[in-house]
């Protein structure tokens, strides 16, 4: 009796009925959360006012962790999440531009509260 086909048949069904269940264990399996870059609070951002200087800002919010290669006038925030549970990714980007060193303008996904305008001294 030949058993080569035999257990090439074998081998090709036990393949064929394992591989769709590693799909179906997979979310028993903990998968760690994933954070990247720079974490800013909304109540953070609040606090930031026109023509407070890089210094003032880092303070608030800490140093962006991307650097600007071509001068350092405009700083970007960038937060990446990849969640473990269910591989969900959340992305936002905060960029805030300087003139002399003073905050002129902000832009990306955090809203500057209503004071933003009215300098700090005023």
């Amino acid at each position: 009796m030949n058993l080569k086909p035999l257990s090439k048949i074998l081998l090709v069904s036990s393949l064929a009925i394992t591989l769709p269940s590693c799909a179906f264990v997979d979310w028993l399996v903990y998968k760690q959360d994933l954070p990247q870059g720079n974490f800013l609070e909304q109540k953070d951002i609040d606090k930031l006012r026109v023509e407070m200087s890089k210094e003032q800002v880092a303070y608030l919010i800490g140093r962006p962790i991307v650097d600007d290669a071509f001068g350092g006038d405009t700083w970007r925030y960038v937060y990446h999440f990849k969640s473990g549970r269910n591989a969900k990714i959340t992305y936002r980007e905060f960029i805030l531009t300087f003139k002399d060193n003073k905050l002129v303008s902000t832009a990306g996904d955090f809203k500057v509260s209503e004071d933003f305008n009215t300098p700090i001294g005023q």
